[in-house]
């Protein structure tokens, strides 16, 4: 979790109060740093849940989508 991709989903997905869609994290990323690719987002998002930074799931039939949200957020409720 050393470069500014991975710092920048972090900073969004700690600062969200609810789970967030990959293309919505896309969005929010892409102001912070510039021409991020899905590609390269998708990767760092893969290795922070691997790292048990951030939680995620893939819902959905089909292609489905993947949601996003920060760890210990359902723990509270």
């Amino acid at each position: 979790m050393e470069d500014e991709i991975s710092k920048a989903i972090l900073k969004v997905i700690t600062a969200a109060e609810e789970p967030l869609e990959t293309k919505e994290v896309e969005e929010r990323v892409n102001k912070i740093v510039k021409d991020t690719t899905r590609t390269k987002l998708f990767y760092r998002l893969n290795n922070l849940r691997a790292e048990g930074l951030i939680k995620g799931k893939f819902v959905g039939p089909g292609k489905g989508v993947w949601i996003w949200w920060k760890k210990g957020i359902f723990e509270n409720r």
